[in-house]
């Protein structure tokens, strides 16, 4: 089943519009063999791209396959139609963004990222790409749909996140505020589901979008479910994963919402309010956190030589054995250190680095660290900086919730305009953008 789930994972989010290359082979292809299989045809034309029937029908196909194994029931072709079009349109448009902006995505950086989902799902490689395989989706196809899922982030982070300030003055406001230490407390796991209502809307669009929703409500008090509602009438981009937006602070949101989930139940469902994108409704899937973060320091002092073109690696060993051997004789670490050590950061200093998180240091001088007392010498070793000597003076466990929390305000306050911005964002690619969808 965990083989399973990963495969679906990566095929409901990452599935994107082909490039003009592949597009093109394809084509060709089909013309070549064209008396024995019929032509691809072109679905949607986006700017100087286009969609392709083949594009349409597999990603509705794999959408339709994913909501069955959520276990809801599938909404007829009709309904499914417009939200998988709109997804391949949206993707069209900024995939074409990142073309003419230049933006490219490495193989090393692909091979990292395919890496890191099969790890993120208890996966070898080899039982990654047979999951894939038994879902139907090759390799190549894998790593296409992956690359794509990397642009569109990049071109995002370049076009939206590169426009979101946070002052420390709004950061400190925040943790401030009643709603800062609230919200800090926990975060929650979400679905939503969107009705937008345009800019300016006509009482007769509100209207619609009204009665729209009314009819969500209805068949959520008669024990609809709540994702296959999302997926039969949701704008939101998360739509067709059932509305789920993962987990989320309540600072991320815009109000009424922010101070509506933390008397929620796990299970329940926000009234409609209307917000900036339109008329949302939230419903609260799960929720954790609240605890106070520690972090392990150390206090150590060390002495780095470095092998050079006068001094070979095997000289440089010799020397650092010889300097531990004079420390071990009683003489002073910081005044050999201030002779002798090559870390312009430390030398000056006795060779101190002061309080420091293990995790912030490279393995080899995190992992001889660890294994030395208090009081202690380290033997000399090597990293990749050269041959050190350290000496622990001393540990300690400290509270660093403040530090935590600082961050946190930070990321929620970034979180919360970007998730505002996005939405805007994406509303004025889609209309400033040349559309024109043919007969499905």
């Amino acid at each position: 089943m965990k083989a399973f789930k990963a495969t679906v994972n990566v095929k409901t989010m990452l599935i994107k519009p082909l490039s003009a290359l592949i597009l093109a082979s394809s084509m060709l292809a089909a013309n070549a063999f064209a008396a024995e299989q019929p032509l691809d045809r072109i679905a949607a034309i986006v700017d100087n791209d286009v969609v392709m029937f083949s594009q349409y029908q597999s990603r509705l196909k794999e959408v339709q396959q994913t909501i069955n194994k959520r276990g809801v029931d599938v909404p007829s072709e009709d309904i499914l139609r417009q939200q998988v079009m709109e997804r391949l349109i949206i993707d069209a448009i900024q995939l074409q963004m990142a073309e003419r902006s230049g933006i490219r995505i490495s193989d090393e950086e692909l091979s990292e990222s395919m890496a890191t989902i099969a790890e993120r799902n208890g996966l070898t490689q080899r039982e990654f790409e047979q999951a894939l395989a038994a879902d139907g989706l090759s390799l190549s196809d894998a790593q296409e749909q992956i690359r794509q899922e990397m642009l569109i982030s990049r071109v995002r982070q370049y076009r939206v996140a590169e426009r979101i300030q946070v002052t420390d003055q709004e950061v400190q406001n925040f943790l401030a505020s009643d709603l800062g230490k609230m919200q800090l407390a926990e975060e929650y796991e979400l679905a939503n589901i969107l009705i937008p209502v345009p800019d300016g809307a006509s009482s007769e669009e509100l209207g619609q979008a009204e009665k729209t929703v009314a009819t969500i409500v209805e068949q959520l008090e008669k024990g609809g479910d709540f994702a296959q509602l999302a997926i039969r009438y949701s704008a939101s981009e998360n739509a067709l994963e059932g509305g789920e937006m993962g987990w989320r602070k309540a600072a991320q949101l815009p109000p009424p919402f922010d101070r509506m989930l933390a008397t929620m139940a796990v299970g329940q469902i926000t009234p409609p309010s209307r917000t900036a994108g339109g008329i949302i409704m939230l419903k609260l899937l799960d929720k954790r956190g609240g605890d106070v973060v520690y972090r392990d320091e150390t206090h150590v002092r060390h002495i780095l030589l470095k092998p050079s073109e006068i001094r070979s690696a095997e000289a440089t060993r010799t020397l650092a054995t010889r300097l531990y051997e004079r420390l071990r004789s009683g003489e002073d670490f910081a005044q050999l250190a201030k002779q002798f050590s090559e870390d312009p950061g430390s030398a000056l200093n006795g060779g101190d680095l002061n309080w420091i998180d293990p995790n912030s240091l490279v393995p080899a001088f995190r992992e001889e660290m660890a294994r030395t007392a208090i009081g202690e010498l380290s033997q000399p070793f090597e990293s990749q900086f050269g041959w050190h000597v350290l000496q622990v003076l001393d540990r300690r466990s400290t509270d660093s919730s403040v530090q935590m929390r600082e961050q946190q305000a930070l990321n929620l306050l970034r979180n919360r305009k970007y998730d505002e911005e996005l939405q805007t964002w994406l509303r004025q690619i889609r209309d400033e953008a040349y559309v024109e969808i043919k007969n499905l």
